[in-house]
């Protein structure tokens, strides 16, 4: 399978990183332990070797969900994990500080079942923690071995100016969401590949599943859903009926290029968003064999415009 280098480092990755948001059990509707663990082994299967996950998923189930399904492969992969979310006495805030890094980054490698993480992320910025001193915790972990590389999550506008800051701008990564659903942060993505030479990885690469081709006007979700939410614009109002007219397209577009609907949003991400690494999460193997099929072919300069065009309208 084609791979890409994870920029500033020697990771060699799949550019498709199965998400591991739905292995924490919460959020995303029914889910069915022996499917997540079926989809973590489909994935790797398939040499899908790049992992994503965070200690709050499912309050660190996601993290144990993934080191038991990769099983003997489990240093095969290359796995990101992240911090900053933390729930204490039920409510949750976000702390960037050493010393909850130092609690964190323990607690992680111990439900992982591994010695160290292959990318450390700050989930989200505490707003009170420099980035100065986050990039200095950062460094003490990858000295003591407990990290080998670490980026940002979720980045904003302060986190731009204060990258420009750094003297040693460490961090290699970075993951924001992005698809033809949601383009808000494509003009930072690119800043950030290009002046920071940060590796772009976008989260929410379905649109949270609007993209994928199964839900129509009158879609509903239960409760245990997160796209029940009004937050998830993707699945509300206007926003719905325009994210559908994308649909239609790539339905088209699936049926030209003999390729399954997920498939043919991600392979845009890939050729539009030259360089990046794209997150897809899955609840079964069968949405994993979905997702793959993005790989390997290239959608036509007049495809890639069409789908740009209709996301822009």
């Amino acid at each position: 399978m084609q791979r890409i280098k994870i920029a500033k480092t020697d990771l060699s990755v799949s550019p498709m990183c199965m998400g591991g948001c739905p292995l924490g059990g919460y959020g995303w509707g029914d889910t069915q332990r022996e499917e997540l663990i079926g989809a973590v082994q489909t994935a790797f299967d398939n040499e899908i070797n790049f992992f994503d996950t965070a200690d709050t998923y499912g309050l660190g189930e996601s993290e144990r969900t993934l080191s038991e399904a990769l099983g003997k492969n489990l240093n095969d992969a290359v796995i990101v994990t992240k911090f900053g979310v933390r729930v204490e006495n039920g409510k949750t805030f976000y702390d960037n500080s050493r010393e909850y890094m130092n609690l964190a980054i323990e607690n992680s490698l111990k439900r992982l079942k591994r010695d160290y993480v292959d990318i450390y992320l700050v989930h989200y910025r505490d707003g009170v923690t420099p980035l100065s001193v986050v990039a200095d915790s950062l460094e003490r972990l990858k000295a003591e071995g407990k990290i080998r590389y670490y980026g940002l999550s979720n980045v904003y506008e302060k986190d731009k100016q204060e990258l420009s800051e750094l003297k040693n701008n460490g961090f290699v990564c970075f993951q924001d969401e992005y698809s033809l659903a949601q383009r808000k942060n494509e003009k930072d993505m690119k800043l950030l590949r290009d002046e920071f030479q940060m590796t772009p990885i976008t989260w929410g690469s379905l649109g949270q599943g609007i993209l994928s081709g199964k839900y129509d006007k009158n879609c509903k979700f239960e409760k245990n859903d997160r796209r029940s939410r009004d937050i998830y614009v993707n699945f509300h109002g206007e926003k719905l009926l325009k994210n559908l007219e994308i649909v239609e397209v790539l339905k088209e577009l699936a049926v030209k290029y003999g390729k399954s609907v997920p498939s043919v949003a991600i392979r845009w991400i890939f050729d539009y968003l030259k360089g990046s690494a794209v997150i897809v999460g899955a609840k079964t193997p069968k949405q994993i064999l979905q997702n793959v099929e993005s790989l390997g072919w290239n959608l036509e300069k007049e495809d890639v415009e069409k789908l740009d065009k209709i996301s822009r309208e």
